[in-house]
């Protein structure tokens, strides 16, 4: 969630050095009220949440059609784009080299 004019700047900035790739962007969305529609989401997914002790820590058990349609109910018109395929590209270039890595290491 960010006030930027530019939202990307802060989705590069979260993905420092706690993931091992940049964030895929499956989707933006913009709302007057960010932080109720955050708030709905994370209660509608309460119970696939991954760290239940932190509840700051907010990773989710679910697809990304699950959470399009759940934003679709909650946003409607709000849902400015969503991506099905994400382009991943770091993580795509690492699993291309991981097969050359596992046949060069089992000789």
């Amino acid at each position: 969630m960010t006030r930027r004019l530019e939202p990307l700047e802060r989705i590069y900035e979260l993905s420092g050095a706690a993931v091992p790739f940049r964030f895929d962007v499956r989707a933006l969305i913009f709302s007057k009220d960010a932080v109720g529609l955050e708030s709905q989401l994370h209660q509608e997914f309460a119970a696939r949440r991954v760290n239940r002790v932190n509840s700051r820590k907010e990773f989710f058990y679910v697809t990304p059609a699950e959470v399009r349609d759940a934003l679709m109910r909650r946003a409607g018109e709000h849902l400015v784009e969503f991506s099905e395929e994400p382009q991943a590209l770091e993580w795509r270039a690492s699993t291309s080299d991981s097969a050359t890595w596992q046949t060069s290491t089992s000789r």
